[in-house]
């Protein structure tokens, strides 16, 4: 078969590697898309390695079919040859076919193509995680969910507004903030023309303050902003993209319970993340189905064009996810 692999320059090149061999409790899967994160840009650039045992490519969200499955994943699963599935990997999903393991499988959404489906498994989990496992979200609560244009925001904001949380979000433009109406968050805060620290503040002092903030940027502004969150908050830090450094006040911290809590998807072990994906299916999939949640995709391009579809994500041109179709 073929993928995407890493030239000694960094450049990309779809060449020939081996077909995988499947796991008694894996399934055979032909990727028909496959979704890019940002952790595909890091691990291209060395800072990212995949875990033990999954594929040197990249790709960790994929759609597609199902053609053949070890006789554990037969026994223990209730999937069979010819499902459509999407599925969350530690690596390979830059490729024509991938073995995953039977309960990194979700089904696709009834309303789902296979190009949205690929979008879900990465962007849903770690939305899921961050929401309701490490930020203990609930209905009437109050989140910031900084750098709004971004595919996990894209997934984000809908996926709270769509439990009835009230959503604030961060953007650079006016121009931005008109491509992200369609998410539908509460308040959008234009970062050049408003200090979001002094927005925080003012919404603490409404009476609405920020229960939950998911921040993937860091760097300073996230010290100032953590004084003015809800007694109990938790500030989740996903990513550090603005800077890896902050000065906080720690008397705020102990004062008000603000909970810091460092967070990645990739470093969960697969029996949490399969349970991750089982409460995903039960709690979301509803959701889904219903046209409350769906991925934003900003756009499709072939395999081939990998390192084009990265360009977009390097220059922060993507509004939602973008994704590489295969078959």
């Amino acid at each position: 078969m073929k993928a995407i692999l890493v030239n000694d320059d960094r450049s990309l090149r779809w060449d020939d590697v081996p077909n995988p061999e499947i796991k008694p409790e894996e399934v055979l899967v032909e990727i028909h898309a496959a979704a890019l994160n940002r952790a595909d840009l890091m691990q291209r650039e060395g800072d990212y390695p995949p875990p033990a045992g999954c594929p040197e490519w990249m790709g960790l969200e994929v759609a597609g079919i199902i053609t053949e499955m070890g006789d554990e994943a037969k026994a223990k699963s209730d999937w069979k040859v010819g499902d459509k599935v999407c599925a969350l990997l530690g690596g390979g999903g830059y490729a024509e076919y991938v073995a995953v393991k039977y309960d990194m499988l979700m089904p696709v959404p009834e309303n789902c193509t296979m190009i949205e489906a690929a979008a879900i498994p990465e962007a849903f989990a770690t939305a899921y995680l961050n929401l309701f496992i490490e930020g203990g979200i609930k209905e009437g609560n109050t989140l910031l969910m900084n750098a709004g244009a971004s595919g996990l925001a894209s997934v984000i904001i809908p996926m709270a507004k769509a439990f009835g949380v009230r959503v604030i979000t961060t953007v650079l433009s006016d121009e931005i903030a008109a491509s992200i109406k369609h998410l539908n968050a509460d308040r959008v805060v234009v970062t050049t023309k408003e200090d979001i620290s002094l927005v925080l503040k003012e919404e603490l002092e409404a009476g609405h303050g920020v229960d939950v903030a998911i921040d993937c940027l860091g760097g300073e502004i996230m010290g100032k902003c953590i004084h003015y969150l809800t007694h109990g908050a938790r500030w989740i830090m996903i990513a550090a993209l603005a800077g890896q450094l902050t000065q906080i006040d720690l008397k705020n911290i102990y004062v008000r319970n603000v909970r810091i809590i460092g967070s990645t998807l990739r470093s969960r072990t697969p029996a949490v993340k399969a349970q991750i994906l089982a409460e995903l299916v039960k709690n979301v999939y509803p959701k889904i189905e219903a046209g409350l949640v769906k991925p934003t995709i900003h756009a499709v391009l072939p395999i081939t064009e990998a390192e084009a579809a990265h360009d977009i994500l390097y220059q922060g041109k993507n509004v939602g996810k973008v994704v590489l179709t295969v078959k």
